[in-house]
């Protein structure tokens, strides 16, 4: 699905990460860790096709990232759902309204804002908001949510997209401990029910440990791990987070 090979991504002239070579398969569910400023957001969003590249292969989903034109970049966003830390909800708009916006590829613009949801649209949307938990606040409007509830409407509403690739960028990160475990718990639950690609973006070291199955740990614009998550030692931890 992903192939990154001797990749060197960046913004305008300033070179980020370096010498990338990673491949992902179909369903697989991914940690980025390191320390901050190592490049974990840069790597994650890379994947959308934002990121400059300098030199090296970067294919995802068939489509070369090297000079990417407009019609298959809008392609290859069609494919991707992203999670971001701070939601990116429309709080004023319901949990039902905010989980059926992602489906605004195949729902034409006026019935959606007149929310002229047809019956299969929200069955669909039933079963996201049922995956992710959240079914019982459907009505209610999002500001009136917790953090952790946000979330997982956001995660609800990546999934009506139908991607084949959910990025989470710091999903957990700005939440305690129970609403985190819970976040993740469901990104594990969509993976594995889906069949969903899920890479994420991880502050904390034990949520990766816990619930992914492959880690990448990167520090100074360099992957300095790449293995299944049980693979990850002390020792390693240390090499990922050295201060250089």
């Amino acid at each position: 699905m992903i192939k990154m090979k001797n990749l060197t991504l960046g913004y305008k002239k300033e070179k980020i990460l370096n010498d990338v070579n990673i491949r992902v398969k179909k369903g697989e569910f991914i940690g980025i860790i390191g320390p901050s400023g190592a490049g974990k957001s840069t790597l994650l969003m890379s994947i959308t096709g934002g990121i400059k590249v300098f030199n090296g292969k970067f294919e995802v989903l068939d489509i070369d990232l090297e000079n990417i034109k407009k019609k298959n970049l809008i392609k290859l966003r069609e494919q991707i759902g992203v999670v971001f830390q701070g939601y990116n909800l429309v709080d004023r708009l319901s949990v039902l309204d905010n989980v059926v916006s992602g489906m605004l590829k195949d729902i034409p613009l006026t019935r959606a804002i007149l929310k002229l949801y047809k019956n299969k649209e929200l069955e669909k949307a039933k079963e996201y908001m049922d995956i992710v938990d959240i079914t019982k606040h459907s009505l209610k409007r999002c500001d009136e949510l917790s953090g952790g509830q946000r979330q997982r409407v956001a995660i609800a509403r990546a999934l009506a997209a139908e991607p084949k690739i959910i990025l989470a960028d710091e999903p957990v990160s700005a939440l305690d401990p129970k609403s985190a475990k819970k976040v993740m718990e469901v990104l594990k639950r969509v993976n594995e029910v889906y069949g969903v690609t899920v890479i994420t973006n991880l502050h904390h070291l034990e949520y990766a440990k816990e619930y992914c199955n492959r880690i990448v740990g990167v520090n100074g614009g360099r992957v300095v791990f790449d293995d299944n998550s049980e693979k990850l030692t002390d020792k390693l931890v240390e090499k990922i987070y050295a201060v250089n």
